[in-house]
């Protein structure tokens, strides 16, 4: 398959302040040396705990936020290299769909300035065009009958409507590559699967391509091809969906599956528990070797060598000396 995105020895780190001037010579290590490609018509998805790094991540491959070194390769152009005309056309091509539904959108305009104003910041459509196309953009995403809603504020639509809302800014546009932040975290069990269905069947309509950002592997496996598993602003395992739930190789892999609620009683009581030791470690002061270890529950003895991504086979990459 095409390689649409290529990640190359990424970093990002942020300096940590005290007081309004004073700057301190340690760093938050957000992102920390992440290689990985994203091919196009799939869905990657990413997943970590809270503060590992999955939204700046995020960011950097949309260049929301600048990076401390490495590149991100979309379509064979370097993302941080481009300027004006170039830097217009990739914000065409590369969108993003929030957690928040509610705070990602304007309270005070309308859906269909929300919807259309990338018609209008690009120039794409003339203004007798733009209600047109939103019409059918809110069609497509399931607010139906669009003319219903188009004229309405935000709060006047419930949580899942409004994610629909935000999924229709991202794909006006028509783009190819689409980050997906926790995009039905913030919504309840039954509209989820809605969401999701339609993020399925938006992406078979319009070959898009998503990078997928969750804590929930069950939302994983029933919606990406790939899984990215991120500790602490590294990379710790990444394989296709089928071998990582059937043959998981990291510790911390084993445990957010561990942790995955499984609707069966019976085989919930009989599989393997595994539980972590002690609380995630400081990114501004990291673990020496492998950055898991102080957690590890299997072994205490990668205190020193921090273990390198290797492939175990059939592309399934662990970062971990016990494999």
């Amino acid at each position: 398959m095409t390689i649409l995105v290529k990640i190359d020895h990424l970093k990002k780190y942020f300096p940590v302040r005290r007081g309004l001037f004073r700057r301190e010579s340690k760093v938050v290590h957000a992102v920390d040396d992440i290689s990985l490609d994203i091919q196009e018509g799939e869905t990657l998805g990413l997943v970590g705990e809270s503060g590992c790094g999955k939204t700046t991540l995020a960011r950097l491959l949309l260049r929301l936020v600048e990076p401390t070194s490495g590149s991100v390769i979309f379509n064979g152009q370097d993302v941080f290299r481009l300027e004006g005309k170039e830097l217009r056309k990739f914000r065409r091509e590369a969108q993003i769909i929030f957690q928040d539904p509610f705070a990602s959108l304007n309270p005070r305009k309308t859906i269909n300035h929300i919807v259309g104003q990338p018609f209008v910041i690009h120039g794409l459509a003339r203004k007798d065009e733009i209600r047109k196309n939103v019409l059918e953009i809110l069609e497509m995403v399931g607010l139906s009958p669009a003319k219903m809603f188009i004229d309405r504020l935000p709060h006047e639509f419930s949580g899942g409507q409004r994610q629909r809302i935000g999924i229709a800014r991202a794909i006006a546009l028509r783009p190819k590559f689409i980050v997906a932040d926790e995009p039905v975290s913030a919504l309840d069990m039954s509209v989820r699967s809605q969401i999701l269905t339609l993020i399925k069947n938006l992406q078979k309509d319009l070959g898009l391509t998503y990078l997928f950002i969750t804590h929930d592997l069950a939302v994983v496996r029933s919606l990406c091809t790939r899984v990215v598993i991120m500790y602490l602003g590294k990379i710790l395992e990444m394989a296709n969906v089928k071998e990582l739930y059937g043959n998981p190789l990291h510790p911390y892999t084993k445990l957010l599956i561990s942790a995955t609620p499984v609707p069966n009683p019976k085989s919930a009581r009989t599989r393997e528990r595994v539980v972590a030791k002690g609380e995630v470690p400081s990114p501004i002061d990291l673990p020496s070797g492998c950055r898991f270890h102080p957690r590890c529950p299997y072994i205490n003895t990668c205190a020193t060598i921090e273990p390198e991504l290797k492939d175990a086979g059939g592309g399934h990459l662990v970062a971990c000396h016990l494999c």
